[in-house]
């Protein structure tokens, strides 16, 4: 049984601000939709299908200049998607992309081209964007993605994955050893800053590789959790009544998360954290919170802390 599987018994505080504590600066960003069929997400749920945000997010560092943007939703073109992945699209997960990351960053007032970091929770079409208008960014990735990208489409014809989803050239890949660092209910963590104003997590359930983001928003105690493909449903996180999906799709068994063991355990560590006072938690694909805070929280507004 692999070590992911290590739970926390008591999930312990989040450490207290420093004396002037750095903190991050959180801006939502449009990413495209996509229509989620409910009873993939949820056990239990009826075929209906809810049209959901793939959420990115501007994370600014608020003593540097320093910052990142987190996830890049989905391609307008799909046709550069794998034919596996069109396919898909075109049965099950219908898309449609009014804006992307690049045109939410220009309307914000960014030049994609001065953005220095990228972090993408994991390689699946609704998150890896297009990067190339990122042309003077870094890219990090959980290390355990590498391998989608080395047998990636067009080299592997039957991949979901492409090659390029990002750069090589300009990709970091963290392995374990970079998750050093255990913060609230997480055992597997890396400070990117090294100051502690914002965490990338270890949440290997979804899909080999994938992380989410966990931030300090003020200098007095608020955080932000960033899920990506945590849960596919917020239910997942508020409700103990309901569970992820384990169901049969043409025939086989399927579940939207890779390890369904480790998801529920990825899951439950972050129950534990938004028990914790002044956390808020925001899913990729969390179409009420999208709806909520459609005014203030999309670049160039920001996401008000706790």
């Amino acid at each position: 049984m692999t070590e992911y599987l290590k739970s926390t018994e008591s999930a312990p505080s989040l450490p207290a601000p420093a004396a002037d504590q750095p903190y991050m600066v959180v801006s939502a960003l449009q990413a495209g939709f996509i229509d989620i069929p409910l009873d993939l997400a949820v056990q239990g749920e009826a075929r209906t299908h809810r049209k959901c945000p793939s959420l990115a997010f501007y994370v600014k560092h608020s003593a540097s200049d320093k910052h990142f943007i987190f996830d890049l939703g989905l391609r307008r073109d799909w046709g550069s998607y794998p034919p596996m992945i069109q396919k898909h699209l075109g049965q099950l997960m219908p898309c449609e992309v009014p804006q992307s990351v690049e045109e939410s960053c220009i309307k914000g007032g960014l030049d994609p081209a001065s953005i220095k970091n990228i972090v993408i929770s994991h390689l699946h079409f609704d998150h890896i964007g297009d990067h190339t208008p990122f042309k003077n960014a870094t890219f990090t990735i959980g290390g355990e993605g590498k391998s989608h990208l080395t047998d990636g489409y067009p080299g592997n014809p039957d991949s979901l994955y492409l090659a390029d989803s990002t750069p090589r050239e300009r990709t970091t890949f963290l392995s374990m050893s970079d998750f050093a660092t255990s913060i609230g209910p997480f055992p597997y963590a890396h400070d990117f800053y090294g100051d502690g104003s914002v965490y990338i997590i270890h949440t290997p359930g979804h899909c080999e590789g994938h992380v989410n983001v966990l931030a300090r928003t003020s200098a007095d105690g608020s955080w932000i959790y960033l899920g990506g493909d945590l849960a596919h449903d917020t239910r997942l996180i508020t409700d103990p009544n309901v569970a992820i999906a384990t169901t049969a799709e043409n025939g086989k068994p399927f579940c939207m998360h890779r390890d369904p063991v480790q998801a529920r355990i990825d899951i439950g560590r972050v129950k534990a954290l938004v028990k914790m006072p002044r956390v808020e938690c925001v899913l990729a694909h969390d179409w009420k919170w999208a709806e909520d805070n459609k005014d203030t929280a999309f670049l160039p507004g920001k996401i008000v802390p706790k």
